[in-house]
């Protein structure tokens, strides 16, 4: 009885000192190193299994897409004219006001391979790594919408936390009202959803409402479409509305994503204190 209580205080304290300190972490960017090669090999029959499939779709089905792919692009034609005309007046607005361009984040491809093993979290793995220039913080989207951030990265692989994980925030925008709040991942609900926290029982937010990333947090860029508003209860023993969202991103069905870099590292450092001041005492001299 007391080997056992001996053993589980050690676990205890082995538990919290690698939370607190992540004296582990080395080890375990060691060990994924070396399983990935494993990994690799492990999925590539499902990968033959997915590509046969895709191999043998039937002729008339790809000649349904063709067509339907040919008056997508027609459509498309029409609004690309319409687009150049508008970023022609843009630019020629922010020439006029002298306003600096938007900032362009650089992106990178990469497919997941795999959901984590924990299953008090909502994880994936993606393979690229520090090899393939990731870091840490890297916002990560798919097609619809933003799928989650890196939170992990080691050499050849990198740990993804999708949004609906209880621990992720992400500072949003009502597209409808321009009304800011933060969105939370909500691991009661078992399909994968979110909720709007902190939002006064009087806030404008109606069922339907798009929310997308407000860029105040100096990670995710401007205007990604993040999740819609499903439901909102206004209850009278609160002061707040308790809304639920759900994620626009395929957050248990996509395959491929895009690493996009974070906006903070692209924005210039801000300037010390001692640079500000230098000009002004030299004013002062002359």
């Amino acid at each position: 009885m007391s080997k056992l209580t001996v053993c589980s205080a050690l676990a205890v304290f082995l538990m919290v000192a690698d939370t607190r300190f992540s004296f582990t972490q080395p080890m375990r960017a060691a060990i994924a190193d070396a399983l990935y090669p494993v990994q690799w090999m492990v999925m590539q029959p499902v990968n033959w299994v997915r590509g046969s499939a895709g191999y043998f779709q039937s002729v008339q089905a790809a000649q349904s897409s063709t067509e339907q792919m040919r008056i997508t692009l027609a459509l498309q034609s029409q609004k690309a004219n319409q687009v150049e005309e508008l970023a022609l007046e843009n630019t020629r607005l922010r020439e006029l006001l002298e306003l600096r361009e938007r900032i362009t984040t650089p992106a990178r491809a990469a497919q997941i391979l795999y959901d984590a093993a924990d299953p008090f979290s909502r994880k994936v793995v993606i393979d690229r790594g520090e090899l393939h220039g990731i870091v840490p913080g890297s916002p990560v989207i798919d097609g619809h919408g933003v799928l989650g951030q890196v939170t992990r990265v080691f050499g050849a692989v990198s740990e993804v936390t999708l949004i609906i994980d209880g621990d992720q925030a992400i500072p949003v925008l009502n597209t409808r009202t321009g009304v800011r709040g933060v969105a939370f991942g909500d691991l009661s609900n078992p399909g994968g959803g979110m909720e709007l926290r902190f939002a006064p029982a009087d806030t404008d937010v109606q069922a339907g409402d798009v929310l997308s990333t407000s860029g105040v947090d100096g990670v995710y860029p401007p205007g990604l479409a993040v999740a819609r508003v499903d439901k909102v209860e206004r209850r009278s023993e609160s002061v707040f509305a308790r809304i639920a969202l759900s994620p626009l991103a395929q957050v248990r069905g996509t395959m491929h994503v895009m690493v996009l870099q974070p906006v903070a590292s692209q924005i210039e450092p801000r300037p010390s204190e001692a640079t500000v001041q230098a000009p002004a005492r030299k004013s002062l001299r002359q």
